[in-house]
């Protein structure tokens, strides 16, 4: 596999000759000890003898990653606009973790360095153990001093100023519009710790049972697709959703998304020409996924779904007489924290497996992230005693059974 040295160089301005005497190092990176992007758009890696360099689309820095066992490691730090360098391996960092996929740091072991989060709403049962067990300390967002102890503070977004910090790391995965290029966000963490090997394999292990799942559902499609509605409900108004990795589950599960030449943006509950018109194109769906907010996931059932419909007549819903009316809260912690934005960002085989079996029910499989209204079933909650692992070792991707 190919270094990509000479663009480094050309990018960074020489920078192999900062550790001083002019001179380049010697490699501090194990050969094969890298990773290649494959299908994220968003990022890419380079390397160079003594350090790696990530290039993140969204918050359009270049992280410099430095050997922490080369001269360029004491000599060279840079914080500014465009660029910003750390001493790798990691020795300790924190997380926002509101929203924050942990499970990519379960995945590759790293929780044993996480030190800090900035709240209990996280959906990982080891990380909120170790949490409890006075492991990991509880930071205040509104003091971004504290985050200064760390060697870097990872953020799930670059929408807030304090990402100018020194230290502060932009970590997106769910910013790509496809489901496996949001998993290879797992190499992205691993250049900051060393563990490309790791990373890749897991990276692999995910697609390739993700693509076996693909090909598993295009021999159980028939004739006629089904056809699925993705929607939500907010303001009084009902929208189908146009998020390109959700509609990209459907079609590799075998489903049918809602025709495009439906362009109408929202429908007004409120309105009769809007509830008409929502009401005929739900009379030709055959499965439906509610994805409507609610502080009460818990709560939320098929009565909530038919009051928030403004529906009397019930009769011409297939969906409704198929038994097909799902949301993906299934998994949640005690305190409501969804894995929909966890687990199922870095295990996207698992999401997919759900869905084919959404699409076409055997019966003899338990869904992780989906249940059914209709049939009632209720969420999995999951606190710090369902941690049924050691938790400061690396967690298995779970593979899913597929001919």
């Amino acid at each position: 596999m190919l270094l990509y040295t000479v663009v480094l160089l050309s990018t960074l301005g020489g920078l192999l000759l900062l550790g001083g005497g002019g001179s380049v190092e010697a490699s501090a990176v194990k050969v094969g000890n890298i990773s290649k992007v494959e299908d994220a758009t968003y990022f890419h890696i380079y390397y160079g003898n003594t350090f790696k360099v990530i290039k993140n689309g969204f918050d359009g820095k270049s992280y410099l990653l430095i050997q922490n066992n080369t001269k360029m490691a004491a000599k060279t730090k840079y914080c500014t606009s465009r660029i910003k360098s750390f001493v790798i391996p990691l020795s300790n960092y924190s997380l926002d973790a509101n929203y924050f996929p942990v499970s990519f740091f379960e995945l590759l072991g790293l929780l044993p360095n996480m030190k800090g989060i900035t709240t209990e709403m996280v959906a990982s049962p080891c990380l909120l153990k170790l949490y409890n067990e006075g492991q990991i300390q509880m930071l205040n967002k509104s003091e971004p001093q504290q985050f200064s102890q760390y060697t870097a503070h990872f953020v799930p977004n670059n929408t807030n100023q304090q990402t100018q910090s020194c230290n502060f790391v932009t970590f997106v995965p769910v910013g790509e519009q496809d489901p496996l290029q949001r998993a290879e966000w797992i190499k992205y963490l691993g250049v900051f710790a060393n563990m490309e090997v790791r990373a890749n394999e897991i990276y692999d292990a995910i697609k390739n049972n993700y693509m076996c799942l693909v090909n598993s559902a295009a021999n159980k499609t028939k004739k006629f697709k089904p056809i699925v509605a993705w929607m939500e409900f907010i303001d009084d108004s009902w929208s189908f959703t146009e998020e390109p990795y959700k509609l990209k589950y459907i079609e590799d599960a075998g489903g049918e998304n809602i025709d495009a030449s439906i362009n109408k943006v929202t429908y007004n509950i409120s309105i009769n020409d809007d509830l008409e018109q929502l009401h005929a194109i739900l009379c030709t769906v055959d499965v439906v996924i509610d994805g409507t907010f609610t502080p009460d996931p818990i709560s939320y059932n098929a009565t909530s779904f038919l009051q928030n419909l403004n529906v009397e007549d019930q009769s011409c819903f297939g969906f409704l007489s198929y038994q097909s009316l799902w949301r993906h809260d299934k998994r949640l912690t005690t305190n409501l924290a969804l894995d929909w934005y966890d687990g199922a960002v870095s295990q996207p085989q698992l999401v997919l497996a759900d869905l084919i079996e959404v699409l076409f029910p055997s019966g003899n499989y338990t869904t992780t992230y989906f249940r059914n209204l209709v049939k009632d079933e209720p969420t999995t909650n999951f606190g710090p005693e369902n941690c049924d692992r050691d938790s400061l070792t690396a967690m298995e991707p779970t593979i899913v059974a597929c001919t």
